[in-house]
């Protein structure tokens, strides 16, 4: 897949739109379709995921917690690859489910595309870079317990989603705030759903 594009957010979408046939789709035949090295749109298609209506399917936001979790760490050790747990790789996901996601997920998509660019560049190069992925690492482990307050997984789910397209276009200034954004979600889930 050609990262550092304009159309980086739609190409993950047309991956992930060829990759699901017949009534069940695989995590690992996802990661596949995509291609094991390409860490920032793997990133980004799992949290479209997550974002979208296909959050509905049970259990989906604690997985693609889990992925994030895993692809991160990977990323900050320097590996090449994506390896994931055979308990992942091998997770059905609904494919009637996931193309209402897809549809649903292409409107905002074009609208983001449009305001993407190279700018602030340093901040998605390490050493800049390992800031954002320690903070994806630590809010990851607390996405499945967010599915007691409804939608706010998917917020941060948004948030991961963003910072991976600033990573695929080379937009330092949304990696930036997305990464503050996802860094505040945890307390502000706490304050609106659990304070007084």
């Amino acid at each position: 897949m050609a990262e550092n594009t304009t159309r980086a957010l739609s190409e993950v979408l047309d991956y992930l739109e060829h990759s699901v046939q017949g009534q069940k789709v695989t995590i690992g035949s996802l990661v596949e379709e995509l291609g094991p090295h390409s860490f920032a749109s793997l990133m980004l298609m799992f949290a479209l995921i997550s974002t979208s209506p296909a959050s509905s399917i049970p259990g989906v936001t604690a997985i693609v917690a889990v992925i994030e979790f895993i692809l991160v760490a990977q990323m900050i050790l320097g590996r090449d690859c994506l390896w994931l747990p055979s308990f992942v790789s091998c997770k059905n996901l609904s494919t009637s489910k996931l193309c209402k996601g897809i549809n649903w997920l292409r409107k905002p998509v074009h609208f983001v595309e449009r305001f993407l660019k190279p700018r602030l560049v340093f901040f998605v190069k390490p050493p800049w870079l390992y800031l954002p992925l320690a903070v994806i690492l630590a809010v990851t482990p607390f996405m499945p317990f967010m599915e007691v307050i409804p939608t706010s997984g998917s917020i941060a789910s948004a948030a991961i989603a963003c910072f991976a397209a600033g990573l695929l276009t080379r937009d330092g200034l949304l990696a930036m705030i997305s990464t503050l954004f996802l860094a505040a979600v945890p307390f502000v889930i706490w304050h609106v759903g659990f304070s007084g």
